[in-house]
């Protein structure tokens, strides 16, 4: 087909489109889907940004209140406690994707750290069940639905009211299929604008790279054409439109449903992993079982660790706070193995799904669109050790205090190490 000859079937199959009610009604649902969407990722994201400014002025004013109170480093250490958070990303009211399950904000002190770390809010049972409506989801799940409807149909309504063959010989490139494929693509292309507009509007609004923006409707063009092709290539079956739409919807629930479920059952026996529960009861008997044991043991587990403390290990009194610090540090080594187990196995897990998700489409952009947002597994992991690396820092700040029994100077708090600093140099 030729320049001209395509630009007039364009013309012509675009203003027979405009007087589709159903075209038209369906462009509709998703423009509206896509506005609800990624408005509720918007007032997610807001929340949680309200919720961590909150925090963490009440966090500096509890600290400060508790420290004016104190007269050692020790009692310090343990009244005082110290916000740590992930701030969404700009593009994540797009695709909260871990952020529903995983925590993001911890309340830490100078205790034993995995215990703290597993521990997290109770999430909404009903997000636990069924997820949450973000653009992701429905970008994923939905719109493919919306295309076997649109699509189904495209030959065997025609052939049903006697004008296929018609139409076929009076368009260019009779016999070709092109026109078929260009009423597909134009549908499709609607579908696409409606669902896109609304997340461009949003990401306007957020402040999301335009980077990221290109990217996430790239991803989402694309996915969107496999399914026009999958669709356009099952309609031109010589069957009836019942019969293709059942076909189509098969084919959905296979890639949508059936593989991800299945595969899902296969990674969770294929790599065991212990719980968030399992690390934090073991921990807390580690700590609780310290105070039964001879405290030279103790500081000779904490120094084969830590020998740069050695020359201080000695404990003189039937309390001594560095001693509390040392076995709240021994039970952060006893967890190592299981917590490193943990991390192993979800980051294997995470591994085995992206492979998964070569076969089910919908799993797999769902994924990017979570990598594109940092609200995938990997930035969960990430967090973590950003927490952990500022535990580490605040033991680096009390450690010489406690083991030299340095005289107690509130001015030094000044120097405390603080999370949002410390996260902005990771």
């Amino acid at each position: 087909m030729n320049m001209p000859g395509l630009c007039r079937s364009v013309w012509r199959e675009a203003a027979f489109l405009v007087r589709d009610r159903t075209v038209l009604f369906w462009w509709l649902v998703v423009l509206g889907l896509s506005a609800l969407a990624t408005a509720a990722g918007l007032a997610e994201v807001r929340h949680q940004n309200a919720t961590i400014a909150k925090l963490l002025a009440a966090d500096r004013q509890d600290r400060q209140a508790v420290q004016a109170a104190q007269k050692d480093w020790g009692a310090t250490a343990y009244a005082s406690f110290h916000l740590s958070f992930d701030p969404p990303s700009n593009f994540a009211f797009a695709a909260l994707g871990r952020r529903d399950d995983a925590a993001w904000k911890h309340r830490l002190r100078m205790l034993a750290l995995e215990g703290q770390v597993h521990e997290r809010d109770a999430g909404h049972p009903v997000l636990a069940l069924v997820g949450r409506f973000d653009f992701a989801f429905l970008a994923a799940f939905v719109l493919p639905l919306v295309l076997i409807v649109m699509l189904h149909d495209l030959r065997a309504s025609e052939r049903v009211a006697g004008r296929h063959d018609l139409l076929v010989a009076t368009s260019a490139g009779s016999g070709s299929g092109r026109l078929w494929r260009l009423r597909a693509l134009l549908r499709a292309a609607g579908v696409f604008v409606a669902a896109g507009l609304p997340l461009v509007v949003a990401a306007s609004l957020s402040g999301a790279a335009t980077s990221t923006l290109l990217a996430a409707c790239a991803l989402l063009l694309a996915y969107l054409l496999f399914w026009t092709l999958v669709c356009a290539g099952l309609a031109a079956w010589r069957q009836t439109g019942e019969t293709i739409l059942a076909a189509l919807i098969g084919v959905w629930m296979l890639l949508a449903v059936l593989v991800p479920a299945a595969g899902r059952t296969a990674i969770d026996r294929a790599v065991p992993l212990p719980s968030g529960a399992d690390i934090v009861m073991t921990q807390r008997e580690a700590v609780n079982d310290a105070w039964d044991l001879p405290k030279e043991a103790t500081m000779a587990a904490f120094v084969e660790r830590h020998p740069q403390w050695a020359p201080y290990a000695a404990i003189e009194r039937p309390f001594e706070w560095k001693w509390y610090y040392a076995f709240q540090q021994v039970g952060d080594q006893q967890t190592e193995a299981l917590s490193a187990a943990y991390t192993r196995g979800r980051l294997e897990r995470d591994r085995l799904a992206g492979r998964l998700a070569l076969v089910a489409p919908p799993v797999l952009l769902e994924r990017w669109l979570q990598a594109l947002a940092r609200t995938d597994m990997q930035s969960t992991l990430a967090y973590e050790e950003r927490v952990r690396s500022f535990h580490a820092a605040l033991r680096e700040f009390y450690y010489p205090k406690l083991f030299r029994n340095e005289s107690f100077d509130p001015a030094a708090l000044q120097a405390l190490p603080q999370f949002a600093d410390h996260a902005a140099g990771e």
